[in-house]
């Protein structure tokens, strides 16, 4: 279901510093001009490595490339990485569906008053979900809702 990635020659040598800078394997790494910040992903279960004692690695990385960088985990099933990129504690459940077009759209349900958090300032989480999801997935559109709660009558 992940489709294969192309990356380009300033992907590569940004994968190529941040695997020497951290030791950990990056997958990719995207380049996000509009909210000023380079995301890399991860290989599973490196991601403690990834960040270093501290978040010495991210300090020395932000350093080097004068820009903020954030770093996703990956999985192969695509609800785990949605989960993952949202935050997996504000995140109650997340519906992958298929239209009959053949576009999928993902709808994540989310605590109720925790969305902002989850969306992020200026949907800057939102925004690197849609991102990840459209390039790992081809999941084109991802809605990230919270139900209201049901008042009770005493």
């Amino acid at each position: 279901m992940t489709q294969s990635i192309k990356l380009s020659t300033d992907q590569m040598r940004l994968i190529s510093l941040f695997q020497n800078v951290t030791k950990a394997t990056a997958r990719d790494c995207l380049d996000d001009e509009k909210q000023d910040r380079i995301i890399f992903v991860v290989n599973e279960g490196k991601m403690g490595l990834a960040i270093g004692k501290g978040g010495s690695n991210i300090k020395s990385l932000q350093n080097i490339l004068k820009r903020n960088v954030e770093l996703v985990e990956h999985f192969d099933d695509p609800v785990k990485f949605l989960k993952n990129i949202l935050n997996p504690k504000f995140v109650k459940e997340v519906k992958i569906d298929t239209k009959a077009d053949g576009s999928s759209h993902a709808i994540v349900i989310v605590d109720h008053g925790k969305k902002g958090l989850v969306v992020g300032r200026e949907g800057r989480n939102a925004e690197k979900a849609r991102l990840f999801a459209k390039r790992y997935f081809n999941i084109s559109n991802v809605l990230i809702n919270s139900p209201e709660m049901t008042q009770l009558e005493i």
